[in-house]
């Protein structure tokens, strides 16, 4: 593994970021698991900063859409227009067409938009007009999304909720971060110096290392224990389906991998238990923000019996 590249995209991430280091490194592992990151926080915590931040890391072709009330799918996913120099139609491809793409605001669409995402995500392709085209690998998704505003916005059906491999927040600054962010911001604009560290095909290669991250059988049946709990808690109508299933396998592999190691061991599945499952998850009583689904899943943890084993056995 190529753990020298891993700390070289989070520490150049950092000459932008203050803090945020669990964040940081959950948006890595959902990357080497080849997921999308739902980035759900109150305005100016610093999302944007940070996709951007991200993108200038890795010498790769950026996207971003703006989402708003009157954006149509074709904005998206590009369409099929007449060229009369031609004769013929051509295709112009959207902004999906890229490595990394920042879907701004995304709750701020209407479903039909929102669900122009749905294939790209899931399968990595655009279907316009009975034509199927691939994106490139590899092909990230970070979409942002204010969760206390609900004025002219579009909450995110279960489906388009349940392809992000992760739902994560920023974290709060202590008062000497802040203090550091002033003074890093105060004359210069790092983001605008911030040069790239990682070749897109280097992050190809890592992807594919991290489906060789050894999981026991015993944490296999640990991860699953879990799911099938979450489809048993009184306060769940609807636990955590299949797909979410083998996105927590994948979280765990890319959890691991970031911490060095080439194999799992239970606390890498503790880490991204929170983010991955508490957005699948749909109550049988109406939930008082986001921390309440996250209060559950922690509660589940706590009722199932972690197995002690040998994790590097084979």
């Amino acid at each position: 593994m190529n753990l020298e590249l891993l700390e070289n995209l989070q520490n150049n991430i950092s000459k932008v970021m203050i803090g945020n280091e669990k964040t940081m490194k959950l948006i890595l592992t959902a990357i080497l698991a080849k997921g999308h990151v739902l980035l759900e926080d109150v305005p100016g915590t610093g999302k944007t900063v940070l996709a951007k931040s991200l993108a200038k890391s890795i010498k790769a072709q950026f996207g971003r859409v703006q989402f708003t009330p009157d954006l149509l799918p074709s904005d998206v996913t590009g369409l099929n227009y007449f060229d009369s120099k031609k004769g013929e139609f051509v295709f112009r491809k959207g902004p999906v067409f890229c490595n990394i793409l920042l879907a701004d605001e995304i709750n701020r669409a209407t479903p039909k938009t929102q669900s122009s995402l749905l294939e790209c995500m899931a399968e990595g392709q655009v279907t316009v007009d009975g034509k199927t085209r691939l994106l490139e690998e590899p092909f990230f998704v970070l979409a942002t999304q204010n969760p206390l505003e609900t004025l002219g916005t579009f909450p995110l059906p279960e489906a388009q909720m349940d392809r992000f491999l992760m739902r994560i927040s920023m974290e709060d600054m202590t008062l000497n971060q802040e203090l550091s962010m002033v003074e890093r911001f105060l004359v210069d604009e790092p983001l605008a110096a911030l040069e790239s560290v990682c070749l897109k095909e280097d992050l190809v290669k890592l992807q594919a290392q991290c489906r060789e991250i050894y999981i026991h059988r015993d944490l296999q049946k640990y991860i699953i224990e879990t799911v099938h709990a979450t489809r048993k808690h009184p306060k769940i109508m609807l636990g955590v389906s299949p797909r979410g299933t083998l996105a927590f396998v994948r979280a765990a592999q890319g959890f691991a991998m970031t911490e060095g190691r080439e194999y799992v061991v239970p606390e890498d599945i503790k880490n991204v238990a929170v983010p991955v499952l508490s957005h699948r998850l749909t109550l049988s009583v109406p939930a008082e923000g986001v921390r309440y689904e996250e209060e559950i899943i922690e509660e589940v943890l706590s009722l199932v019996t972690v197995p002690v084993e040998d994790w590097e056995k084979r």
